[in-house]
C-alpha cells in the first residue's frame, strides 16, 4: 500500500480500527480462522469491535447441529462487538437464555433476524424492553411465539418499521386462526412500513385491522393467506401506493415456485460442511484433518463457498 510520501507502507501498520473495517467485508470463516494467523496486528484487529458491528451467521447457524456450539459462537462474537452491535442475523436459537444474552447487549442493535428459533412467549416478553432500538425484526417460523410476544415487542420497540413473521404451511396446518397476532400487530406497531405474514391463518377482518392501524405500510406480504378475501382491485383503489404480495398465487408454475421458495427458506440440504473446532478459551481452533478423513465432525459447520476443500491445505501456514 502506497503512502502519501510515495513510499509503500505495510498493512500491519494500519490502525486496528481501519483494519477491522476492511476485514468486516470478508467471509466469516476467513475472519475467524485465517486473518488472525497472518500477524499480531491483524489478530488484534479481528478481536476488536469494528469487525463485529454487523454479525451475519445465518448460513452457518442453519447447519450447526448443536445448540451449545451456536450459543458459544454468539457469545464470543457479541462480546467482541463491545456494545457496538448494529445488526445480527442468526437462525435456530434453541433457548430463551441465549436470546436474553443478545438482548443484554442490544443497546445499539437496529436489525435482528432470528428465524426458526425455539423462543417462548415468556422469553421474549421478559427482554422486549431491552430491544427498544430495533427498527427491523424477523421472527419468521418461530412456532412457539404468539400474540403475547408480539404485543411486548410492539409496546417496547416504538421505532419498529419492518416486521417479518412468515410461517411455513406445515407449521400452521393445525392452527385455527392467527387473528390474535393480527390484532397485536395492529394495536402496537403503527409505524410499520413493511410487514410479512406469509401463510398465516389470518382473516379478512384481521388484515383490515392492520391496514387501518398501520397507515405507513408500503409493502404487505399475504402470500398463502388463503382466508383473506381481498383482491387486487381493492388494494389498487384503497391503497394505490402499497405493494402487496398475495394472498393468491396466480398460475400453476407460480404456485410451484412459491412452494419451492418457501421450502428452500425452511430446509437446509446439509451439503458441503466444513468442520470448525472451539478451543477451551472460546476462540476458534484449527481445522482437523481427521475430520475430513473420517466424516464431517459435528462441532461447527459453515458454508464452504470460497473455501478450498482440499484437506492437506488446512490449516493454512501461520
Amino acid at each position: 500500500m502506497e503512502g502519501g510520501d510515495g513510499e509503500f507502507r505495510q498493512w500491519d501498520e494500519l490502525i486496528p480500527d481501519a483494519l477491522g473495517l476492511i476485514f468486516s467485508h470478508l467471509p466469516l470463516q476467513e475472519i475467524l480462522t485465517v486473518v488472525p494467523r497472518v500477524c499480531k496486528a491483524w489478530n488484534r484487529a479481528v478481536t476488536g469491535p469494528y469487525c463485529w458491528q454487523e454479525i451475519d451467521i445465518e448460513l452457518w447457524s442453519n447447519r450447526c447441529h448443536q445448540s451449545d456450539h451456536l450459543d458459544r459462537m454468539l457469545q464470543m462474537l457479541i462480546l467482541r462487538s463491545s456494545g457496538s452491535l448494529r445488526k445480527l442475523s442468526v437462525t435456530g436459537l434453541q433457548n430463551d437464555s441465549i436470546f436474553s444474552f443478545i438482548a443484554q447487549h442490544a443497546g445499539s442493535l437496529k436489525t435482528l433476524k432470528v428465524p426458526r428459533s425455539g423462543l417462548s412467549n415468556s422469553g421474549v416478553v421478559n427482554v422486549a424492553e431491552k430491544l427498544s432500538s430495533l427498527t427491523f425484526l424477523d421472527l419468521s417460523y418461530c412456532c412457539k411465539l404468539g400474540p403475547e410476544a408480539i404485543q411486548a415487542i410492539g409496546r417496547h420497540c416504538k421505532s419498529l418499521i419492518e416486521f417479518s413473521r412468515n410461517m411455513h404451511p406445515l407449521d400452521v396446518a393445525s392452527v385455527d386462526s392467527h387473528d390474535d397476532e393480527a390484532d397485536a400487530i395492529a394495536s402496537t406497531m403503527p409505524k410499520l412500513k413493511r410487514l410479512e405474514i406469509a401463510y398465516h391463518r389470518v382473516s379478512t377482518d384481521g388484515v383490515l385491522k392492520i391496514l387501518s392501524s398501520c397507515v405507513f405500510l408500503e409493502f404487505l406480504e399475504l402470500r398463502g393467506c388463503w382466508d383473506v378475501q381481498l383482491d387486487n382491485k381493492f388494494f389498487k383503489e384503497k391503497f394505490p401506493d402499497m405493494k402487496v404480495l398475495g394472498p393468491r398465487v396466480i398460475g400453476f408454475y407460480d404456485m410451484i415456485n412459491d412452494w419451492e421458495d418457501c421450502c428452500s427458506d425452511y430446509f437446509s440440504d446439509g451439503s458441503d460442511y466444513l468442520a470448525w473446532e472451539f478451543l477451551e478459551d472460546g476462540e476458534m481452533g484449527e481445522f482437523y484433518e481427521e475430520d475430513f478423513e473420517h466424516g464431517w465432525d459435528d462441532h461447527f459447520y459453515a458454508d464452504s463457498v470460497n473455501i478450498d476443500m482440499e484437506p492437506h491445505l488446512w490449516p493454512p501456514s501461520p
